[in-house]
């Protein structure tokens, strides 16, 4: 086994082959503690260099109704008016704190995707 630090693009293009190429190891082998160790090199290099933003507020509160099978209604709830609901989903009104709280607690939406600027 000789893993190295992934620093360039080329070696994280060899990594990404050694992993294919060892995919199926099995935990508690050489080669399934080289699979290990070459995912977290290469998760490593990847939040570096790809890093992934956080989604959009709007996006996210109705990604969430949809898991949750909730409608406009049921976000009214939540946002205390019906014509309130609808501006925000339409992006016309912003997301007060008091709001933020109640997506949170009821949606389990993350406050730092909530508090974003849309």
């Amino acid at each position: 086994m000789n893993i190295n630090l992934i620093k360039t693009e080329n070696d994280y293009n060899q990594a990404l082959e050694r992993l294919e190429m060892i995919f199926s190891a099995k935990r508690g082998t050489e080669q399934g503690d080289e699979l290990e160790l070459l995912g977290m090199l290469i998760e490593q290099y990847e939040n570096e260099h790809f890093p992934i933003g956080l989604p959009d507020p709007i996006e996210a509160i109705k990604f969430r109704m949809e898991q949750m099978g909730y409608n406009q209604n049921d976000l009214a709830k939540i946002v205390g008016f019906k014509s309130r609901a609808s501006e925000i989903l339409n992006r016309k009104r912003k997301l007060s704190l008091e709001m933020i709280r109640q997506l949170h607690n009821e949606l389990n939406i993350s406050t730092d995707v909530l508090i974003q600027a849309y």
